[in-house]
């Protein structure tokens, strides 16, 4: 069984910063890709940023130059770093990782979702 398992998150004023942490556990055989969507009441859930085994990043280009998506070695933890943080980031974001467990082919999990909300 896989997990992933967020931290972080909370209320934050505009042009503050917040930090989000990903941990995935379980029977892992390999991680694909990492990263962390939003979803704003009445919106589709958005890519914010991802990071392949390849260690590539992609960033939404709504979030370029203000959020860092980092990872530890193993690529089992992700880390977003949130500065200058506007209301339009107000959401609940979201933990993805496609992940290869034992004898399955590989697919997308999903945390349970953080609030973030930036507001005066």
């Amino acid at each position: 069984q896989v997990q992933l398992v967020e931290s972080g998150g909370g209320l934050v004023q505009p042009g503050g910063s917040l930090s989000l942490t990903c941990a995935a556990s379980g029977d892992i055989v390999f991680i694909h890709n990492m990263g962390w969507y939003r979803q704003a009441p009445g919106q589709q859930r958005e890519l914010v940023a991802r990071i392949t085994s390849h260690g590539i990043t992609d960033y939404a280009d709504f979030v370029k130059g203000r959020f860092t998506l980092s990872t530890d070695n193993a690529m089992k933890t992700v880390y977003l770093q949130m500065n200058s943080l506007k209301p339009e980031d107000t959401a609940v974001y979201y933990c993805n990782a496609e992940i290869q467990i034992p004898y399955f082919s590989s697919r997308p999990y999903w945390g349970q979702g953080t609030q973030v909300t930036v507001s005066s």
